[in-house]
């Protein structure tokens, strides 16, 4: 059962036709090897726990398992916002 508001929002939501593509990709890969890149100086106890077996320690600091995820959480945070930008002025 459904209630009457929801079937009377269905009829009212455009259909925008946007399917995903690969355009956004790129960014959020950079954003994500980015804020690694910062989070392993940044975070005030990178290295408590099993570390993360990257393939460049030194160039990412040798993190652990919770400072890799968080960067990547955070990462794609910052990625799917420029994306989200970035295709609302139109240069994706």
């Amino acid at each position: 059962m459904f209630p009457l508001t929801l079937l009377a929002v269905q009829v009212t939501v455009p259909n925008t036709g946007t399917t995903w593509n690969w355009t956004g990709t790129p960014i959020i890969i950079g954003s994500c090897l980015l804020v690694l890149l910062i989070a392993g100086r940044s975070i005030r106890y990178p290295h408590v726990g099993p570390k993360m077996p990257l393939p460049f320690p030194s160039l990412f600091n040798n993190p652990s398992v919770a400072t890799f995820l968080a960067a990547m959480s955070f990462g794609h945070i910052i990625g799917v916002a420029a994306v989200l930008g970035l295709t609302n002025i139109g240069v994706i």
